[in-house]
């Protein structure tokens, strides 16, 4: 028959706290670990009116602070031949518009480019949500 000490009773309960410790800690430096950090808040993108492909693009901080631009674009406006682009701002700091969604680019103006390109020669239809 096994007698059980005191001095047993303790040294394991002592090396569960200890294991247990040594748990927590291994979560905290999981958690703590390396992250990808959000892109500094730089500089906003510049303003851009320019004519692109027979088109007419433009591009600056949205005025107002509704919907349109915002929670999506930052506070910045893209138009195309006066409709506006609905477009987002990502966390990398790309950009991404209703035309092109699965093609981020670094700039709001490369942004309109490519969403006049995408579109060759058909007119951007408001987008109506709701």
């Amino acid at each position: 028959m096994s007698s059980i000490t005191r001095r047993r009773v303790l040294g394991v309960a002592a090396g569960a706290a200890g294991a247990a410790a040594s748990l927590a800690l291994a979560g905290s430096a999981v958690a703590d670990g390396p992250r990808t950090a959000a892109p500094a808040a730089g500089p906003a993108p510049a303003s851009f009116d320019e004519v692109y492909q027979g088109r007419r693009i433009k591009g600056g901080p949205a005025h107002g602070g509704g919907h349109h631009g915002g929670h999506h674009g930052g506070g910045y406006s893209v138009t195309i031949d006066g409709e506006e682009l609905h477009v987002m701002q990502n966390a990398d700091g790309t950009w991404i518009s209703v035309i092109n969604h699965y093609e981020p680019v670094a700039t709001p103006k490369s942004l309109a480019r490519a969403a006049v390109r995408e579109l060759q020669g058909a007119p951007l239809v408001p987008l109506t949500l709701g």
